[in-house]
């Protein structure tokens, strides 16, 4: 059984999850700038993820704006630590498997 995480493994969600993981909190605006997308995608992957708990998201006022800030959770950092293994497992079998052919 694969230990990819498919709540993680969409492109748009991993990369979310690593802009977050080595941080506490991250602005909406800026994750949406980083990634490339629409506020409407970053939102639909967002909640995807705040759903399944492994992201929460805090509506705050700073300097009289109100901004909304995305954080992964302990679960989320979990999974996503536990997805990016998987994926250096995979990554590690097909340089091994590169080698024996070269």
């Amino acid at each position: 059984m694969s230990g990819l995480d498919p709540a993680i493994h969409a492109v748009t969600r991993l990369e979310l999850c690593g802009l977050l993981a080595p941080v506490d909190d991250a602005e909406f605006s800026f994750l949406r700038e980083r990634l490339g997308v629409s506020d409407s995608v970053l939102s639909k992957h967002a909640k995807a993820l705040e759903e399944i708990d492994y992201l929460r998201i805090d509506k705050v006022t700073r300097n009289a704006r109100q901004r909304t800030l995305l954080s992964l959770t302990p679960s989320g950092r979990h999974a996503f630590r536990e997805h990016v293994a998987e994926l250096r497992r995979l990554a590690s079998i097909a340089d091994a498997s590169h080698e024996v052919h070269d």
